[in-house]
């Protein structure tokens, strides 16, 4: 379970993943011996994951954000296995989410382009194991996008 003070923990590394020890003591008014030990718990426990920069995509040449809808030709656990293993492998698609519903999965990507998701469709998405059917949603403007988890 988690008390009020990890919960602050977690909200303030949430928000600044570069906090040092001290700082985070600071902020939650606890030793920082006492923070520290409670790092290492919540990061044992499975609730901190891992620590990372958000970086520009547009800077990086990957302005355009696509969600697409896959419909298998057939769901069987290989069909399903053989398809998470090429999505995983896959450096564009961002999310893959198997989902219930009309369709199998919903993917995001990044892409530079029009062009360069005409290409990422042709070459990636069509020649994932079983694909069938595929609907495209290109991102006209990016509303909210965080990592946060509401504590």
């Amino acid at each position: 379970m988690l008390d009020p003070k990890d919960r602050q923990i977690l909200r303030q590394l949430q928000a600044d993943g570069r906090l040092t020890t001290l700082q985070l003591a600071e902020r939650i008014h606890l030793s920082p011996t006492a923070t520290a030990e409670r790092v290492k718990r919540l990061t044992r426990d499975g609730f901190i994951l891992g620590y990372g920069a958000r970086l520009s995509p547009e800077k990086l040449g990957r302005g355009l954000i696509v969600f697409v809808e896959v419909k298998l030709d057939r769901t069987s656990d290989d069909v399903f296995g053989q398809f998470a293993e090429a999505a995983k492998a896959n450096p564009d698609i961002m999310e893959c989410h198997m989902v219930a519903g009309g369709f199998d999965y919903l993917i995001k990507a990044r892409v530079a382009d029009m062009s360069a998701y005409r290409s990422f469709l042709s070459e990636a998405i069509l020649n994932l194991p079983g694909v069938r059917e595929t609907h495209t949603y290109a991102v006209m403007e990016e509303i909210k996008n965080t990592g946060s988890i509401s504590l």
